[in-house]
């Protein structure tokens, strides 16, 4: 779909006649597959598993499936369009082309039925002779790919020269949920180091966009908290590698949080961050304005300088720090400042 070079995978059901990509299918709707299938079946979900991403699975599939391009196409729910991410056979990638494939008929059809559908077919006929004839390919067949829990990731277009056999269809429908994975834009694929097991997590770009951490329940706090976006925004921006401390959530619920650097988008190809969160209440019995006098101590804030950004009178701020110190166990703005950030005492929503 997104190339214009030596060909682009097109889109469809892909040089069998029309419906004949089904016909591996028996009459109660069940796939027969050999054991040369299976053994690329699994090796397909072995490649996506264990990070030999789309070029080892698809070496795998074309065991069984004979073809002579592929392109995998995203789709990023946060901008609601398609972009060309990997491909192998086409010399250059054209992003135009995804979209103008989303337009089509045949993408449509695709979207509901869920099935490859193949090139050229009736109102794909323009689309074939702008993107692949030109470049030798003889037939097309595009597969939407959706995870097991039905969610819509991208397509995968193949070509070839020759007329695909009639049972590749099926054969590619049977793995396009493993390959879902591999256009799968909402997760984070490259997994932050460090991160305790019992922390929720989700992840941002940079522009603000939230990802799924894979494996990690997404925090219902941090994700619909626009302050949130912010923070980890300023976090990609600094020269931190981690930030740890307190979140005032919107329920009134203080959470632990953990902001750590992390690989976000398509092969973690994107600078982003995960923060990541667990409910807890204050330590060392601090209270709330405690915790703010803390946390502009640590800035290195004086005490007018803290009355004036908490607006209090600086004899207030003083009994604050009296007690502060004395929770804590510290007998010096040094010391307390060093245990705070040691701790993650500080808050990171101020």
């Amino acid at each position: 779909m997104g190339r214009s070079g030596d060909g682009h995978s097109g889109t469809g059901r892909a040089g069998v006649d029309r419906g004949s990509a089904d016909r591996g299918v028996g009459g109660d709707g069940v796939i027969t597959v050999d054991a040369r299938q299976v053994q690329a079946f699994a090796e397909v979900g072995y490649q996506v598993a264990g990070g030999g991403g789309a070029h080892g699975a698809m070496a795998a599939l074309r065991r069984v499936v004979p073809l002579d391009a592929y392109e995998f196409v995203a789709y990023d729910p946060a901008t609601g369009r398609h972009h060309s991410v990997v491909s192998d056979g086409h010399p250059r990638i054209d992003h135009d082309a995804a979209e103008e494939y989303a337009g089509l008929e045949a993408y449509r059809r695709a979207m509901t039925t869920r099935a490859p559908v193949g090139m050229p077919e009736p109102g794909t006929e323009r689309y074939f002779r702008r993107h692949l004839a030109p470049y030798g390919w003889r037939a097309g067949l595009t597969a939407p790919l959706f995870l097991d829990e039905g969610r819509y990731t991208g397509l995968l277009h193949l070509a070839t020269r020759d007329a695909f056999p009639r049972r590749t269809g099926a054969l590619v429908s049977a793995v396009s949920p493993m390959l879902a994975h591999l256009t799968d834009l909402n997760r984070c694929v490259i997994d932050p180091v460090g991160l305790p097991p019992d922390f929720r997590a989700v992840a941002f770009d940079r522009l603000g966009t939230r990802r799924e951490v894979p494996g990690r329940e997404i925090p219902a706090a941090l994700r619909d908290d626009p302050a949130m976006a912010a923070c980890a925004r300023e976090f990609i921006d600094s020269r931190e590698l981690s930030r740890h401390g307190l979140w005032l959530g919107a329920g009134g619920r203080w959470h632990e949080v953990r902001l750590l650097r992390a690989g976000v988008g398509y092969q973690g190809t994107l600078q982003g961050a995960v923060a990541a969160e667990r409910p807890c209440v204050l330590p060392y019995e601090l209270t709330g304005r405690e915790l703010d006098v803390l946390t502009r101590v640590a800035a290195g804030d004086s005490n007018p300088q803290i009355a004036a950004a908490l607006v209090l009178s600086v004899r207030t701020v003083t009994t604050h720090l009296e007690h502060i110190f004395a929770k804590l166990g510290c007998d010096s703005r040094t010391r307390l400042t060093t245990k705070a950030l040691a701790e993650g005492l500080c808050r990171l929503d101020v």
